[in-house]
């Protein structure tokens, strides 16, 4: 696991770097543009050959998708229909009510050319592995609302359950202390998203990432300034006693 934290917010940047069902909807959009309101500014990162500028390279492969619950946008996912996983997910990060994880929440499936829940029984060396991670939604309606196919990807169990979930956490505390806009409430950009295996599958059909990276920004009224910070770990199976976050 490899981090980075840096002062000003150049999310678009260090992403770039990073790079060289049934309440829920999959609200599926001509344009990245039809759903701004999780990104910095309104402006999505660049993705090399996929999103730069907002545009998408290859529409017909790379889906922009609204993610909704209970008629309401929770966060936004480019979909990549070709390998079945999330390109990204961005989202906001709002605070923490003390909800718990939902239990035994079913996945739903809405959106015809992604993956099924049958591809993911059956496994055990990966997990259903969250992009936009529960443990970062504000309240329960939208912990729940991750819980759709649309936002996941096959993860390394001891890389979930290791450092990518210590990872997780550290991030959370890290918003949760400073990020806090100029009406003290809590708020972070978040993009996070997988990079792909050139010819690693799960059953001969879902992509099974080389790499997970996330990437926030907030503006600090603790510091005064705007933070930023990125990581980024090898989707490999992991020694359970090196969960260990290197900085750099």
């Amino acid at each position: 696991m490899t981090s980075s934290v840096t002062g000003g917010c150049p999310l678009a940047l260090v992403i770039l770097l990073l790079m060289s069902m049934d309440p829920i909807a999959t609200e599926v959009v001509n344009s990245v543009n039809d759903c701004t309101e999780f990104f910095l500014d309104g402006t999505p990162p660049d993705i090399p050959g996929v999103l730069q500028q907002g545009t998408i390279q290859d529409q017909n492969r790379y889906k922009p998708i609204c993610q909704e619950y209970e008629n309401t946008r929770r966060f936004m996912t480019l979909y990549d229909t070709v390998n079945k996983i999330p390109v990204f997910s961005a989202y906001k990060y709002t605070g923490d009510d003390g909800s718990k994880r939902p239990r035994n929440q079913k996945w739903i499936k809405k959106y015809s050319k992604q993956a099924s829940f049958s591809d993911y029984t059956h496994q055990t060396d990966y997990d259903r592995g969250h992009i936009f991670p529960s443990a970062h939604a504000h309240h329960k309606s939208d912990k729940e609302a991750t819980f759709t196919l649309t936002n996941i990807v096959p993860q390394s169990r001891t890389f979930n359950n290791g450092s990518w979930k210590s990872m997780e956490k550290c991030v959370r505390c890290v918003m949760h202390e400073y990020c806090l806009n100029q009406n003290n409430q809590h708020e972070a950009f978040v993009v996070t998203g997988a990079i792909p295996n050139a010819n690693k599958t799960l059953k001969n059909k879902v992509n099974i990432p080389k790499t997970l990276w996330t990437a926030f920004c907030c503006y600090s009224k603790v510091t005064g300034e705007w933070l930023a910070s990125a990581h980024w770990g090898d989707n490999v199976k992991e020694n359970p006693r090196a969960k260990i976050l290197m900085e750099t």
